[in-house]
């Protein structure tokens, strides 16, 4: 039997790193041919192209996706990753806050979209993925900024799926929750109890447990996936529960205290 991906080429924006890089491997591992874009596509892997592309630049998004077309000869499959966060609420994040990451994480979704259609609308079998967030429909502390971007995330796909569906042009989003990353990592390496702060970040899934970058990745390549060709304007969560499940404490005994 052929691979599930073989003979489609995939472009992941912020591949170079974390959950992109593993959504570019695991696309890899099932066949395709992949390209990570990045501002430093230093670190994919032997078999990834690493492509330099500023999301905020519609020159070097066109660039960069002509660079895959080029190389790799095709583009079915785009994932846009590519996204920062921010910390604060309305009170204490600047406009230049609010331009930055909206740029990034909205604007920057619809830039490549619009420069990868064209070549989407060649394949057999296109497909959009788009990086949500469990923020777009769970109130996170200090997370305006953050929340209100991936909310429009979560419209952006809801609208494009509309747009393109008569094209054949697939479009969904995965909704993570907390995701181990090695960004998570340095973030509580800062904390006098990283232990301590850890704990927490699993404590807010109902799993007890951050999410790993690998589940992020399976959940996009089975949207992508030829084999998926009823599922468009989809958000799938993968959240270990946050969005839906309200898990009671467990109670202990005084026997097991």
């Amino acid at each position: 039997m052929s691979a599930e991906y073989d003979g489609l080429v995939a472009a992941v924006t912020g591949g170079g790193d974390g959950i992109g890089l593993a959504v570019a491997e695991e696309l890899a591992a099932r066949g395709a041919r992949v390209a990570a874009l990045d501002l430093d596509p230093s670190h994919v892997a032997d078999g990834i192209l690493g492509v330099r592309c500023d999301v905020t630049d519609r020159a070097s998004v066109d660039a960069a996706v002509a660079t895959v077309v080029e190389q790799l000869g095709a583009l079915d499959v785009l994932v846009n990753n590519a996204g920062i966060s921010a910390v604060g609420t309305v009170e204490e994040l600047s406009d230049d806050d609010w331009h930055r990451v909206l740029d990034v994480n909205v604007v920057g979704v619809a830039r490549v979209t619009a420069a990868a259609l064209p070549h989407l609308r060649r394949s057999e079998h296109p497909a959009v993925v788009n990086m949500c967030s469990i923020g777009a429909l769970n109130g996170l502390p200090q997370r305006a900024l953050y929340n209100a971007s991936k909310g429009a995330v979560l419209a952006l796909t809801y609208a494009m799926a509309t747009d393109y569906v008569g094209e054949g042009i697939r479009v969904n989003c995965v909704s993570p929750g907390t995701v181990h990353t090695g960004f998570v990592d340095r973030m509580l390496a800062k904390f006098p109890d990283p232990a301590a702060e850890k704990a927490a970040l699993d404590a807010r899934q109902a799993t007890g447990r951050m999410v790993s970058p690998q589940e992020v990745a399976d959940a996009v390549a089975y949207l992508a996936s030829p084999r998926s060709g009823s599922t468009t304007g989809t958000a799938l969560d993968v959240d270990g529960g946050v969005t839906h499940l309200r898990v009671r404490p467990v109670q202990r005994t005084k026997e097991e205290s």
